[in-house]
């Protein structure tokens, strides 16, 4: 397998050979993937990969219109790199009118690591978490669960002599852990794997096991919810997907309100802040664009821009929408595009706190499969999962039976009453995807609990 730099020079000589498109942009990301399972409280399976995607974009321009064609492959063969640029010159060529086209952006001199080495990982990485696990296995509960840790090092050029670089780090660990038909669930993000309190994750997980040796049924309802970080990661995720600038200027999204965008209106009074940084401490990700197709929130047209922070909500209020360059021109609004992060500050309190002050309540664990109900409001639904506990007086008395619910994310940050302080936390639904997150845990006064849920 050639090196992704040669991969770049192979398929712009390519496309300078056909000649016909106008531009041509490449990505290639090499990935080096470690992975370890284990069930029924013994390993399973380990194992260790590499991989490579090449996607190239051509941009044919008709005046002040544009084409673009995009075409993906797996293949590591260098043979097969003049094939795809073909490819992709062919789609551009019969593709419909891009609606985000925007000029070519400025070259770039290349980074002082684009030829370097690119970093790989191993299943090694997890010796630590290992051997904790060993140690959880000779214990009462009964463990199941994954880790993963992958290095993406992403090459983006264009012929226009743009280039960049960066590698991004992705490290996930599950547990869950089962005891008396009880189930519970622990996750976090890694960038390293230095950092994994696995022996704590297996305290926490024994103690609300513990805590569902006293179950009480509960009829569907509105409940004081404490939601923990991941359970609002989960919804603040999906807000950000919908903060598009373009959906809400037309009137299609919940970002949309009376001929108008929302940005401007105060959501909470708690002073939280939603952001995206892709210089955050422990957070970090890639400081550019690097996108292979176009939607309403970036475009294939800004890959290698620069991106920076930028706050969502600022202080409870919406403060900003995502506009890549051709709609920030036609709608006289600047450039926001997010990084592969978000947070969101909170205030100096802690989740053990909140549930010392909770006179009688709920205190969620996950939520799992999350699905829109109405865009118009951001309504969604979806389920609780591996534990759905009991507070009365200030204590965990017991589990609950698990729910449907029905909730925005927009009504939840208007409903709050209280924010913890913020911490790193690993989103259960959209942890395929998203994983460096940083929330507080929300108090809301009568979280909707639509249904109850036979899950157990």
């Amino acid at each position: 397998m050639i090196d992704a730099p040669r991969v770049v020079e192979l398929a712009l000589a390519e496309a300078r050979r056909l000649g016909t498109a106008d531009e041509t942009i490449v990505l290639v990301t090499d990935r080096s993937t470690a992975s370890l399972r284990w069930a029924g409280n013994s390993m399973t399976t380990n194992g260790e990969s590499l991989g490579r995607d090449t996607t190239v974009i051509s941009i044919v321009r008709r005046g002040e219109r544009a084409f673009v064609g995009a075409v993906t492959s797996s293949e590591v063969d260098p043979e097969s790199v003049a094939g795809l640029v073909q490819a992709s010159a062919a789609a551009a060529r019969s593709a419909p009118e891009a609606r985000d086209a925007a000029p070519a952006l400025p070259g770039t001199d290349a980074p002082a690591d684009w030829h370097a080495p690119v970093p790989t990982t191993g299943a090694g990485v997890f010796g630590d978490v290992a051997q904790s696990l060993a140690r959880g296995f000779r214990g009462a509960d009964t463990l199941y669960g994954f880790a993963r840790h992958e290095l993406e090092t992403t090459f983006v050029a264009t012929s226009g002599g743009l280039r960049r670089r960066y590698t991004q780090p992705t490290g996930t660990v599950e547990i869950n852990a089962k005891r008396n038909g009880a189930s519970a669930w622990s996750g976090v993000s890694t960038a390293d794997f230095v950092d994994v309190p696995t022996d704590s994750m297996l305290e926490d997980l024994s103690m609300r096991l513990g805590w569902a040796n006293r179950t009480v049924e509960l009829p569907a309802g509105r409940y004081e919810t404490l939601m923990p970080p991941s359970t609002v990661a989960d919804m603040m995720i999906y807000l950000t997907w919908s903060m598009d600038g373009r959906g809400a200027q037309e009137g299609r999204t919940a970002m949309s309100a009376a001929g108008r965008t929302r940005v401007g209106e105060r959501l909470t009074d708690l002073g939280l802040t939603l952001y995206s940084d892709p210089g955050a401490a422990d957070l970090r990700c890639a400081p550019f664009v690097a996108t292979r197709s176009s939607s309403e929130r970036v475009s294939v047209f800004d890959n290698g821009m620069d991106l920076g922070r930028v706050d969502w909500i600022r202080d409870g209020t919406v403060n900003s929408l995502a506009y890549p360059r051709a709609a920030a021109a036609e709608f006289g609004v600047p450039v926001t595009t997010a990084a592969d992060n978000l947070l969101m500050t909170g205030g100096s309190t802690s989740l053990a706190d909140m549930v010392a002050a909770t006179e009688r309540g709920l205190l969620l664990t996950t939520l799992w499969y999350i699905r829109d109900v109405d865009p118009t409001v951001l309504l969604l639904t979806g389920l609780t999962r591996d534990g759905v506990y009991l507070v009365e007086d200030g204590e965990v008395t017991a589990a609950v039976n698990n729910f449907r619910f029905n909730e925005s994310p927009l009504d939840l940050l208007r409903r709050a009453t209280e924010a913890s302080a913020s911490e790193v936390t690993l989103p259960r639904e959209w942890g395929d995807w998203a994983t460096r997150a940083s929330m507080p845990s929300l108090r809301i006064p009568d979280f909707h609990m639509s249904s109850v849920s036979q899950a157990q």
